[in-house]
């Protein structure tokens, strides 16, 4: 096994900075590009980590911590985001964003948590039984995961203008 709470929390810690580094005071559509029709912008996935933030990590954790029984999740939205974000910029949801983590590790790293608990279990309603490691585990690949997603959508909005380079770019081959 390679989890280490310490090393999940270090990169946990530096996503949102990663994103605010990235994305902050754009000023062109850099934040609103997608790969297309059903597919997710900078816009759209801040907003998803924020819905996550809110509901998902923490609030699952502390389910799993303070039932005797194995407690069944409430399904995720992982389409939220459209109605969260709605009226917001993206500096504002990368501000909630940080915030947000903020708060979230504050309260994982208070819990002190040990193997006992990482151990305990919940009820996924779509995967069934899951370990508090898993979850952590999950939200760190969770953060790096969206990065990637976000690296491609802002490669390929310049596909067609990279010309006879595009050779070299194995993510512009792949589609």
């Amino acid at each position: 096994m390679n989890f280490d709470l310490e090393k999940s929390i270090e990169l946990l810690e530096r996503t949102p900075q990663v994103y605010k580094v990235l994305l902050s005071n754009l000023k062109s559509d850099w934040g609103i590009i997608n790969e297309g029709s059903g597919t997710w912008s900078a816009f759209d996935i801040i907003g998803h980590l924020i819905h996550g933030e809110n509901t998902d990590w923490i609030p699952r954790a502390e389910l799993i911590l303070s039932s005797k029984e194995i407690p069944t999740f409430e399904p995720f939205d992982r389409f939220a985001q459209k109605g969260i974000s709605k009226d917001k910029t993206l500096d504002q949801l990368l501000d909630e964003f940080e915030v947000l983590r903020k708060q979230n590790l504050i309260k994982l790293k208070s819990w002190d948590l040990k193997n006992e608990e990482l151990d305990k279990k919940g009820k996924h309603p779509d995967l069934g039984a899951v370990t508090l490691r898993q979850l952590i585990s999950t939200w760190t690949i969770h953060d790096i995961g969206h990065l990637n997603q976000l690296s491609r959508v802002m490669i390929k909005h310049y596909k067609e203008d990279v010309g006879s380079w595009g050779e070299y770019s194995k993510i512009l081959r792949v589609e």
